[in-house]
């Protein structure tokens, strides 16, 4: 990709915002040291290896891998190409960006979403026109009859889809919008007949979808009747994946983010009262289970300590929703509960009858998944021997389900004690069921992934020169008054490692004037390199909160020399053993690396 943006338009661009604000709009940070730390936003983890430093504006996972500067956290947080996530930022900034070059395959990618976004804004502005004239008075009523106040109806944005085939569709071809991009944005659908479109929403109350950012992403319908379905959503679409969405999610970041506590409801108009009641942290899943993706969306409101609280209108419900979802926050590491309603209640009509007070009380007392789970089933099938069997069978499977060891231990220790069964009978079921999910394909609770870490994937084991380099690397960035004794030491012309010499290269170039102390950052380093697992790199090492200090460095340094020296004494006997035994390709390879080193060390003196 070739960008028309000047590289210190980029650097403007970064530097008009602060990383740390931005990353906590989703991650919760707490300090540590110079640098902040909170719950990785792209895995799941129960220990925090996120680290953010606001001195260099950059950010990099310990777990994961994951770093760089705040235009490569937008790309990555939400999904956005480079050209994307700079105009993001940029908006962010109050800086216009000008125009930028690219391929046509990424002119594609990048005009189809901002034309999606486009067509979205158009349509949430006729619904919305459309609650407002005459042919919205039915629709009103019946928000007027659901209790929905005025300001909630302008704060959410709620429109109204009228009656006709394809009103919508007449609306956008006279803005000049094809029809193809209305079908491509889930608003239309082409006739059988292929003689045109029909609207997709036709006679419901529109709920709009916003992403984090307050685009507008799709749409939700619901009829005021009797007919079916009784909610339509918008098909999914290059700008809305129902599996990392969340109706109100835009409202809810703050209080959630305050209360360190999430409720979550399935409906729109569940939604919507909970937050005119005053319980602004709640959010709505889009007809769909709750997937990984949500799970951290949401952890990163609520952090480590925080509680997921699903709210449902029966036991039923409750019970399915809690079987799913076991595994999900399991892996997730996140404290979810669950609150059923009293029978004929959902959350709608509990408030309007007990008030927000009830509710924050009921809540209070909402059961962890699992005990819920017990208590529910200890319910059903009561505790006759032949109930106690079908209450463990019930749950193996959930149970086994449970990542952390200790907590499955614990919830098979408070089972057995709730129903009277030795503990080491239900062990047994558990693991059988375990080794069951195993055989499907499944990994074993609590079982460990070897060999996994950001690390071991990327890169080969190190030995010792490798790590020195690594040191270096790390006090260049870290302590660069030392610059110019790298540079005069030629420190850089005997790595080995030629992704961190690389590195080394840039930051030279960047940072090492005469005096080592140039204006860039290393955000803007990391501009320079042009390959992700080299930025991973950079990132890793300089956010470290190392004690450096003149005298440390220069033994590195002095230590680094000597390394060398001793290389090139291995590298003569190596030349020696190979010429005795006759391997002349072996020794031409070994010379060549003995004359390198030589020059190298030559730089040095």
């Amino acid at each position: 990709m070739t960008f028309s943006i000047p590289r210190d338009k980029v650097t403007e661009i970064k530097n008009s915002v602060d990383i740390l604000e931005i990353i906590s709009e989703t991650v919760i940070l707490r300090k540590a040291g110079r640098n902040y730390q909170g719950l990785c936003p792209f895995h799941a983890e129960k220990t925090p290896s996120f680290t953010v430093n606001p001195g260099k504006q950059i950010f990099h996972c310990f777990g994961c891998g994951e770093g760089g500067d705040v235009i490569g956290y937008v790309m990555k947080r939400e999904g956005m190409s480079f050209p994307e996530a700079l105009r993001s930022v940029a908006k962010r900034g109050g800086i216009e960006v000008p125009s930028v070059e690219l391929s046509a395959a990424e002119q594609q990618r990048l005009g189809e979403r901002e034309r999606l976004f486009s067509v979205n804004r158009l349509a949430l502005q006729y619904f919305e026109s459309n609650l407002r004239g005459s042919a919205g008075k039915g629709a009103r009523d019946y928000l007027n009859k659901r209790g929905l106040a005025r300001e909630t109806i302008d704060q959410f944005n709620i429109g109204f889809a009228a009656e006709g085939w394809d009103l919508l569709a007449r609306f956008l071809r006279l803005k000049k919008v094809p029809s193809q991009l209305g079908e491509r944005a889930g608003l239309l659908r082409p006739r059988k007949q292929q003689t045109g479109y029909y609207d997709l929403f036709r006679n419901r109350i529109i709920f709009p979808i916003f992403d984090s950012g307050s685009r507008v992403i799709g749409f939700g319908g619901r009829v005021m009747d009797a007919s079916l379905p009784k909610y339509l959503n918008s098909p999914e679409t290059p700008v809305y994946n129902k599996k990392s969405s969340l109706y109100g999610l835009h409202a809810a970041r703050a209080e959630s983010r305050a209360a360190e506590v999430i409720h979550v409801v399935e409906g729109y108009l569940d939604l919507l009262a909970l937050h005119q009641n005053g319980i602004r942290n709640a959010v709505a899943t889009l007809g769909t289970s709750l997937s990984m993706e949500h799970v951290r969306i949401i952890k990163g409101l609520i952090g480590t300590a925080g509680q997921v609280i699903l709210v449902f209108d029966s036991d039923n419900a409750g019970i399915k929703a809690a079987e799913r979802s076991v595994e999900v926050f399991s892996k997730g590491f996140v404290d979810a509960r669950i609150l059923v309603l009293p029978k004929g209640h959902d959350p709608d009509s509990f408030l309007l009858a007990f008030g927000a007070d009830a509710f924050r009380e009921a809540a209070s007392g909402a059961l962890s998944i699992i005990a819920f789970l017990m208590t529910t089933a200890i319910r059903r099938h009561g505790l006759s021997t032949e109930g106690k069997v079908r209450i463990v069978r019930e749950l193996e499977g959930t149970l086994a389900a449970v990542e952390d060891g200790i907590a499955r231990a614990l919830h098979m220790r408070e089972l057995s004690e709730r129903i009277g069964v030795e503990e080491a009978a239900i062990m047994e079921r558990v693991k059988a069921a375990g080794a069951g999910r195993a055989a499907g394909g499944q990994r074993p609770p609590g079982e460990r992934m070897q060999g996994t870490s950001a690390d071991q994937k990327r890169f080969p084991p190190m030995g010792a020169h490798r790590r020195m380099e690594r040191r270096i690397i790390a006090m260049m960035l870290q302590f660069p008054t030392i610059l110019p004794k790298v540079r005069e030491a030629g420190l850089l012309d005997s790595f080995e490692d030629e992704g961190l010499k690389r590195i080394g290269e840039r930051i030279l170039m960047a940072l090492g004037g005469d005096t080592g102390v140039g204006g860039a950052s290393v955000a803007e380093i990391l501009t320079g390199l042009g390959e992700t697992d080299l930025e991973r790199t950079a990132v890793s090492l300089a956010i470290g909160d190392d004690p450096w200090d003149r005298e440390g460095c220069e033994k590195l340094i002095r230590q680094f020399v000597e390394n060398r020296k001793v290389n090139d004494r291995k590298l003569l006997q190596r030349i020696r053993s190979a010429e005795e035994a006759g391997d002349h390709d072996l020794v031409m390879r070994l010379q060549m690396q003995l004359l390198k080193e030589k020059k190298a060390l030559a730089h040095s003196k």
